[in-house]
């Protein structure tokens, strides 16, 4: 048996691969080292694992993970052995994943839209180059988080048509103190800004407003990041994450401004990874 994960902070998306059976997915919560410690993902693991996965027959984990730097990969590798007693396990980062994911063995560019932003040239095996995106206080320009914390400005100075700042406060009944006590005072302000990317993908009141919005925040990651990578538009543009796929179309309008032809977008990496991991002896 071979496991394959991609986990952020919040959940992990896996995948158990058996030979000659079809693929098994599931989900556990997120084990991003920087937040949690070897004994809490072991107890994690023990209480939301499926029955199916026998602990004893795991030979080979493929984990891949936010936060999975160097001087914390034994972090996530001493809780996979405590569970997973013979397996070997393998780690990297997240943006790695999303690479191999969309990529395979063949070069190229990829990226990561979600609740945050990442990007890379990548080799066929590793990631060659990498522009940091700077986390949510100084950069994930495009990311969800970009676009939600654009939409909550446009929202408190009134700059929304007044439609759209209707609708907006019917599905959410916020004041300005009650954003900025979110924003400033609470945890995680980027999954808060993030979380108002549904009502953009599904207002359609006044769709140039919207798409505008969006628009502009692929803009600033393509300028901020995209287009400093040496030779970038002879790349394809490769992108995993939800908010490229929630928003392909916009993406793919920014791409060509650019002179980028659009790749392949995946909602998540696991089913790319799922084929990259599996063997042939396996099919």
């Amino acid at each position: 048996m071979i496991l394959v994960a991609d986990s952020g902070s919040t959940k992990t998306n896996w995948c158990l691969l058996k030979p000659k059976e079809e693929v098994f997915y599931f989900d556990t919560e997120g084990y991003n080292p920087y937040f949690v410690d070897v004994n809490y993902i072991v107890e994690s693991l023990d209480k939301q694992l499926p029955e199916m996965v026998n602990h004893d027959l795991v030979s080979d984990i493929h984990f891949y993970g936010a936060g999975c730097f160097d001087d914390k990969v034994d972090i996530i590798k001493n809780a996979l052995f405590t569970v997973f007693p013979h397996a070997v396990a393998h780690i990297g980062l997240d943006l790695l994943g999303s690479a191999r994911s969309v990529l395979g063995d063949k070069p190229g560019f990829a990226a990561i839209l979600g609740t945050g932003t990442n990007s890379c040239v990548y080799d066929g095996e590793k990631i060659t180059e990498n522009i940091d995106s700077l986390g949510y206080l100084l950069g994930d320009e495009g990311s969800g988080y970009y676009i939600g914390r654009k939409l909550l400005g446009d929202y408190i100075r009134d700059y929304m048509p007044p439609a759209v700042k209707e609708a907006f406060y019917e599905a959410y009944g916020l004041t300005r103190e009650e954003i900025m006590e979110r924003v400033y005072s609470e945890k995680l302000p980027n999954r808060f800004c993030s979380s108002f990317t549904m009502f953009i993908s599904e207002c359609h009141i006044d769709p140039a407003y919207t798409n505008n919005l969006v628009k502009a925040s692929f803009v600033d990651f393509f300028e901020s990041l995209v287009t400093k990578y040496k030779n970038y538009c002879e790349y394809n543009f490769n992108c995993t994450g939800s908010i490229a796929n929630a928003f392909k179309e916009i993406l793919a309008e920014t791409a060509a401004l650019y002179n980028m032809e659009m790749g392949v977008i995946l909602k998540t990496p696991i089913e790319g990874l799922a084929l990259y991991h599996l063997p042939e002896n396996y099919k």
